[in-house]
């Protein structure tokens, strides 16, 4: 049964917060009806944030304790992960919210229980994804820990219909809602990405050259000239970025870096949610981008073509159980095992260029498991494969065909 509002009282509850308007108001009417609370937030490389402590500042007005909890190095290994499976979501975009929320919960679950939190509040609204990971996450990773959507709760979506109302709740405590004005869309952000949706970006007669680029530029204010970018993989993880050894976190803030200002990794999807609507999102995430295009030159160099096709399935069910939020699940788990077995050949050093939004194959290099033979696929003369031999393999093909044809069965 739903938890309600009234119901929370005598529990404690642990709210996840990002420090913006929703986050606020849900904190701040949790003290007002004298429910114990604190607050937690995840750091997991969000780049709109100078300062993540800055999240327990905008929260101390609302009458809460704010515990920021560093994913930070957790957040980079499931990017990694992510980039292994090269598990790209509806409309080929990097599903970086999906994956962060698996870091989340799984990471503030243990912080929760410390302050003898047994109730996890979140603000996801009633018609998105979220919700739906937040909760099965909690419900797999602490199945005696119990959820609370605000969002929800009828008592609280009739007090608070839309924005205005809570600013104006915020107002009367003397609580600033926002810095700044009214944003053309919301975003949400963590280091494999930012996602951008809802607001002007609803209508789908709204370019999605609205969204203004925080982790690089779009690819037409991007450099005139393309820069190389190098990078070395063991065992399908990036160790190294242009001769410099990395850790997964340093990997991922270079990328990004270097992705970004060459305007690499900008997405438009019109994406299949999990409740069965339908959400438009603009995304940036270009590490996750680079890093992963440089992975499949060298998968491509090591894959036979049923390896490759086995590999392709278990990449869309990887990304779908992240969307889904079943990151944790033993189909998930198995998949992602069966792909260990490809991307343990996944070892050389690729080197690409990137270019206004363009990802430009240079050279692989020290890929000792690389099935690609330059004699066997040369179109001179070579100590290849012999030409000749192909003619039995045509034979032995034609048989089936004439079959087919004698039958009837070719339209």
């Amino acid at each position: 049964m739903a938890l309600t509002l009234e119901s929370l009282r005598g529990l404690k509850v642990g709210v996840c917060v990002s420090g913006g308007l929703d986050s606020k108001t849900i904190a701040k009417r949790f003290t007002e009806a004298r429910i114990e609370t604190v607050a937690f937030t995840a750091d997991v490389g969000q780049p709109d944030e100078k300062d993540i402590n800055d999240v327990a500042k905008r929260m101390a007005p609302c009458g809460v304790d704010t515990v920021i909890v560093d994913l930070k190095n957790e957040m980079a290994d499931a990017c990694f992960d992510v980039i292994e499976a090269q598990a790209m979501y509806d409309g080929g975009y990097w599903n970086s919210t999906g994956i962060a929320r698996a870091v989340t919960v799984r990471g503030l679950i243990p912080e929760l229980r410390k302050r003898g939190c047994n109730v996890l509040s979140h603000g996801a609204t009633g018609r998105g994804n979220d919700q739906m990971r937040f909760e099965r996450y909690t419900n797999v990773l602490a199945p005696d820990m119990k959820v609370f959507a605000p969002w929800r709760d009828p008592e609280l979506l009739k007090q608070f219909p839309g924005r205005t109302q809570m600013v104006d709740y915020l107002a009367k405590f003397g609580i600033v809602a926002f810095a700044g004005g009214k944003k053309k869309y919301s975003t949400d952000c963590n280091l494999a990405g930012l996602s951008h949706e809802a607001e002007d970006l609803e209508s789908m007669e709204t370019p999605m050259s609205i969204v203004e680029p925080t982790m690089g530029v779009w690819p037409f204010q991007a450099p005139d000239k393309p820069e190389l970018f190098t990078v070395r993989f063991e065992k399908g993880r990036c160790v190294a970025i242009n001769g410099k050894d990395v850790t997964p976190l340093e990997a991922m803030l270079l990328a990004n870096r270097i992705g970004g200002r060459n305007g690499v990794g900008m997405k438009h999807a019109l994406e299949n949610r999990i409740i069965g609507t339908k959400s438009r999102g603009v995304y940036e995430a270009p590490g996750m981008e680079v890093l992963a295009w440089a992975l499949r030159y060298l998968y491509q160099a090591t894959m036979d073509r049923r390896a490759t096709l086995l590999f392709q399935q278990l990449s869309k069910l990887v990304a779908d159980q992240i969307y889904d939020g079943r990151w944790f699940d033993p189909a998930t788990q198995a998949a992602r095992a069966a792909i260990g077995v490809f991307s343990a050949k996944a070892t050389g050093t690729v080197t690409v260029s990137l270019y206004k939004g363009n990802i430009f194959f240079e050279s692989l290099k020290g890929c000792a498991a690389s099935i690609y033979n330059e004699a066997d696929s040369s179109m001179e003369a070579s100590a290849g494969l012999n030409p000749v031999s192909s003619q039995g393999f045509a034979e032995i093909q034609s048989v089936e065909a004439f079959s087919l044809a004698k039958a009837g069965q070719i339209g």
